[in-house]
Parts: structure tokens; C-alpha cells; sequence
């Protein structure tokens, strides 16, 4: 097994538009534009390096400048960039409205490119030494369902854990014939009910649901209520701190997703996971961009002690 991190999945523009007032739908409401190069996966790759780990990343990307911005700022992160370039594409982008709050009004993603991030770009020499020199495999559901069922495989084959990010309810459902290989997968409540089937009246049930489901292990975020996280022996809650301000909630769950993972790899019980997770979600949620760049590993050693002990459910 190898000491690097292996992030396949969406590294694109995120555009963001921010109401300045009352939200009014169906009308025109005064506020102001911002973009940065995001996607689930590169805001995770970007967490993880800022918090100390080696991370190569491989994402389809057109031959274009938002192709190549998200190449500058995968070099910004440390990250090793591997991209599938094509230059008669447009690189992917998701654009989100949202309310004074940083609340999400609506979004709309163009994701075409990523279809051709099939099984069989796996099986190219790249892709396989990549695969060898990995200690841990992220993606997430922008990637084709059978392209996550082969990296699933893949890890599996080769004993080196899998962790998937959800991106939304539609695409969640993707990691269906992945969950039996899948070493974790974070989920919103939204994301959880596609897979479980059903959303429990008691955050503490999420995990027995899940299980049942074919997930092994796995975190269900609830915004400003409890986080559980959970794997094939035991299960844990975590109230997060109301923090002082939110400065915008995109990227929180792919850095609690980072965090959790960074925790895992330092082999720490799951009672402290969840509260590096929360640390550094936290430290996101104060920034306006999806990574915060004050994020690293002596940031979240100041913040965790503002972040409360995590309660036992199982």
C-alpha cells in the first residue's frame, strides 16, 4: 500500500451568485457573482493536501481556461494533477443561487464531460500506477455509476480503502453496486434517504438503516444538528458549535468529508474523526470560498477544542 491519496472525480468552475437581500422567486433580485474552480472531489483533494497529505488527482477537463484554472489551483494545493484533458470540451461547471444567508435557492449543474470517464480509462497504464502508489481512493458521484463500481473493485482488489462524496440526492444513487466495496460514503440527510430508503425520526437509527442498505461505514451530516458517523462496529454523534458567522455552506461537507478521512489515516477512533470533521467544516463555513485557505493541519489543532466531545450511540 501506498502513502498517497488518489481523488478521481469532478475538479470544475463552481459559479455562485449571492442574493443581497430577501430572496423574491420569480423575479429579479439585486446581488452580486463569484467563481472559483470546486467539484466534491477537488474540494476534498484540496482539503487533504492543505491538512498535510500527498494527493494526486485524475478529472476529465475540456481544453479550455476553466480547464485551466482548475489546474492552477490544484498546483496552488500541492496536488499532484493527472487530468484527462480533452481539448474539443468544455470543463464542467456548477452554478448555485443563493440566499443572503449562504442557504442554496437553486443550482444547475453541466456535468456532460464527466460521462466519458468511463471503466476502461481505468485499465490505462496511468490509471494503474496511480492505483499502486495509493494508500487510500476518493471519488465522488459525478463519475458514471459503472466507473464507481470499478474503482470500488479496483481498491478492493488491491486492500486500499474507497471513500465516495455524494454531491446531491440524483447522484448519490450512483454508488448503488459500489456500497459492498465502499470503505466510507458521507451523506447529507437528502443523500442518505435515497440510499436507505427511508428517513428515521431519530438521527441515532441512521446508521442500522445504512447498513441494512449495504454501507459499511459512512457520516450523515444534518447541517447544524447532529453529524453521526459510523463503521461495522460502532456509531457516533456530534452537535456542532453555532458558529459566529457563516461566510458561505459550499464546500462544508466535502471538508468535514476531508477531515474525517485525515483522522482515519492518522488511525484515530471514530469519536475523534468526527470531531476533525467538524473542525474542519467549520473552518470552511467561515470562509467565502469552497476551501478555506487558512485550512491546514495547525488550524484544525486550534479549532478542535471549540468542538465538543462526540456522544456514543452504539
Amino acid at each position: 500500500m501506498g502513502s498517497s491519496i488518489l481523488v478521481l472525480g469532478g475538479a470544475h468552475i463552481d459559479r455562485r451568485g449571492r442574493i443581497s437581500g430577501e430572496t423574491v422567486p420569480g423575479a429579479s433580485n439585486p446581488g452580486s457573482w463569484f467563481e472559483e474552480p470546486g467539484g466534491g472531489g477537488f474540494n476534498a483533494a484540496r482539503n487533504l493536501s492543505r491538512l498535510g497529505h500527498r494527493v494526486a488527482l485524475v478529472s476529465p477537463r475540456g481544453g479550455d481556461r476553466e480547464g485551466a484554472a482548475v489546474g492552477e489551483a490544484a498546483a496552488e494545493a500541492g496536488i499532484e494533477d493527472h487530468p484527462l484533458t480533452y481539448l474539443d470540451r468544455r470543463t464542467p461547471s456548477y452554478t448555485a443561487i443563493l440566499e443572503a444567508d449562504g442557504n442554496l435557492v437553486i443550482a444547475l449543474a453541466d456535468m456532460e464531460l464527466y460521462a466519458l470517464f468511463s471503466p476502461r480509462r481505468l485499465t490505462t497504464l496511468q490509471l494503474r500506477a496511480r492505483f499502486e502508489e495509493a494508500g487510500m481512493v476518493v471519488c465522488d458521484a459525478n463519475l458514471p455509476a459503472e466507473t464507481l463500481a470499478a474503482i470500488a473493485a479496483m481498491a478492493a482488489e488491491r486492500n486500499i480503502p474507497v471513500a465516495g462524496i455524494a454531491i446531491s440526492p440524483a447522484k448519490v444513487r450512483r454508488y448503488r453496486a459500489a456500497l459492498p466495496s465502499m470503505s466510507w460514503l458521507f451523506l447529507n440527510e437528502a443523500e442518505a434517504e435515497v440510499i436507505a430508503g427511508a428517513r428515521p425520526d431519530n438521527a441515532a437509527d441512521w446508521p442500522a438503516l445504512l447498513r441494512k442498505a449495504g454501507l459499511k461505514a459512512g457520516a450523515v451530516t444534518r447541517g447544524g444538528r447532529q453529524a453521526v458517523l459510523f463503521d461495522e462496529r460502532a456509531a457516533v454523534g456530534l452537535t456542532p458549535p453555532r458558529p459566529d458567522s457563516i461566510a458561505d455552506v459550499t464546500g462544508a461537507g466535502d471538508s468535514f468529508a476531508a477531515g474525517v478521512l485525515s483522522a482515519s489515516l492518522h488511525h484515530l477512533p471514530l469519536a475523534e474523526a468526527i470531531r476533525w470533521g467538524t473542525a474542519a467544516a467549520l473552518i470552511t463555513l467561515a470562509s467565502p470560498l469552497a476551501c478555506a485557505p487558512d485550512l491546514s493541519a495547525e488550524r484544525l489543532a486550534e479549532m478542535l477544542p471549540l468542538v465538543p466531545r462526540a456522544e456514543i450511540l452504539s
